[in-house]
């Protein structure tokens, strides 16, 4: 899919593209041979298939081409769930135009070209039009990290405070909050590389921007960039935060093993001693002058009583049980 957006007062607006028309930007979605032909044509630049735009070196995601600048960032889609689709998209600056080549469907590439119609974002130039999208691109992910950063601390709430909360008995369980651990861990390590990605395409854009002489975008660039390493520092608070809630889920689960043992060790104790005494009792001797004797039973089954209380008397006064 080809969508090409042109310039009317400092606003974004989407029109066919036609012979002889010249927009500022095209965005190209899962792109055919012949959208990519017709972009090369238009703007004289080379699209990069797929499996270039999924290097991971920085050589092969940030580089200049004949005068343009190639920028490769990994952004997520569906990031309001714990398992975002993540894969690159690519930013070409070319000959104040841009083009964008992407396989998925960001909410930015939405969101921003529905604003930039709706009101005046400066959308003057290609850079000014990528120094926008990528601040909406990092408003998106700040949000994402904004509603892991609460839905962390209602886990913490149900390990450490479960009574404080009206769910339902399963949902304290220790491996349903384990599961959940594990995708916010998983969330959050993809902001994260995404974070990294788009760090350097603002260091790489901020430097374009300086050689173009665009000033204004390089002052947003540059503080685009401080937003991304800001953002960067909190999603590392939010992965040692969930460190420690996976280290406390392992202790708790620890504990309550423990304390099964314990109670199995201690009941263990307590009938072991009246086991003994009608074990004792039990035995096929022909002597045994307690069998005659009338109050026999009685003292028997009053002395194994006897053994399983004390042993728990002793245990209760020690804080065992």
């Amino acid at each position: 899919m080809l969508k090409a957006y042109f310039n009317d007062d400092n606003r974004l607006l989407e029109r066919p593209l036609t012979a002889g028309a010249h927009p500022i930007w095209i965005d190209l979605l899962n792109p055919t041979k012949q959208e990519e032909a017709v972009t090369e044509d238009l703007f004289h630049i080379a699209i990069p298939t797929r499996e270039e735009m999924q290097e991971i070196e920085i050589s092969s995601r940030l580089y200049t081409e004949n005068g343009c600048f190639y920028m490769t960032a990994t952004l997520p889609e569906n990031a309001d769930g714990d398992h975002p689709i993540m894969m690159p998209v690519t930013f070409v600056l070319a000959h104040d135009r841009l083009v964008t080549v992407r396989y998925h469907e960001p909410s930015a590439f939405k969101n921003f070209p529905e604003r930039a119609e709706q009101a005046d974002l400066d959308c003057k130039n290609a850079e000014s039009i990528l120094a926008g999208l990528l601040e909406n691109i990092v408003d998106r992910l700040a949000d994402v990290l904004e509603r892991a950063g609460h839905e962390i601390v209602d886990i913490g709430k149900d390990i450490f405070h479960p009574s404080e909360k009206r769910v339902r008995r399963r949902e304290r369980g220790f491996q349903i909050i384990l599961r959940r651990i594990g995708r916010k861990e998983s969330l959050i390590s993809n902001i994260q590389e995404s974070l990294q990605t788009m760090h350097r395409v603002s260091l790489f854009l901020e430097q374009a921007a300086r050689a173009e002489g665009e000033d204004e975008v390089r002052r947003r660039v540059k503080t685009l960039g401080q937003d991304i390493q800001s953002l960067g520092d909190h999603a590392t608070a939010l992965s040692q935060k969930i460190i420690f809630m996976l280290d406390a889920t392992l202790g708790m689960i620890g504990i309550e093993q423990s304390n099964i043992i314990k109670i199995v060790s201690v009941a263990a104790v307590i009938f072991l001693p009246p086991t003994l005494i009608a074990s004792n009792y039990g035995m096929n001797f022909e002597h045994m002058p307690e069998l005659k004797w009338f109050f026999g039973y009685p003292f028997a089954v009053g002395l194994m009583i006897m053994s399983a209380v004390l042993p728990a008397w002793i245990f209760r006064r020690m804080g065992w049980i």
